[in-house]
């Protein structure tokens, strides 16, 4: 056989392979491989589309995060505020009690040195009578002479 019939006849078969490929393996191989690509664009999209919504959350959650912040905020300076107010308050009632305990303690005060003059009084009146008794060298009744007493008891 000759160079050229060789040539034509591989000629051949290489081209009936080619249509044999082109016709019955090929087209399952592109299916597959668009397939893939399909899948593979699809994964992507998910991918973005997961992405953008972990950011979407993100963004929620760090809004929420401040608003809670901003809402604590608030709640401590309330609750700063009203135990202020409570300490004013207990102080405001503690001086107030302490002026009731001073004034009752004056009153008591008042009230003792009220006795002591009165019982100074009696005694100053007792040793009135006795130095007057000595004077005149007679007793004197203090049943009889009670408004006499009485008015010296008030002078002094």
């Amino acid at each position: 056989m000759s160079i050229t019939g060789t040539l034509i006849i591989q000629i051949i078969v290489f081209l009936i392979l080619v249509g044999f490929t082109m016709k019955f393996v090929w087209p399952p191989i592109a299916t597959a491989l668009d397939e893939r690509a399909r899948r593979i664009a699809e994964g992507l999209a998910a991918a973005d589309k997961a992405k953008a919504e972990l950011q979407a959350a993100d963004r929620k959650v760090e809004q929420e995060l401040a608003k809670t912040r901003t809402e604590t905020a608030g709640l401590l300076a309330d609750a700063e505020r009203r135990a202020q107010a409570i300490v004013e308050e207990a102080k405001g009632r503690a001086t107030e009690e302490a002026n009731k305990i001073i004034a009752a303690a004056r009153a008591e005060a008042e009230q003792q040195t009220v006795k002591a003059r009165e019982a100074l009084r009696e005694q100053v009146a007792a040793l009135a009578v006795k130095g007057a008794e000595q004077i005149l060298r007679k007793e004197v009744n203090p049943s009889v002479h009670a408004d006499l007493l009485q008015r010296l008891a008030t002078e002094l």
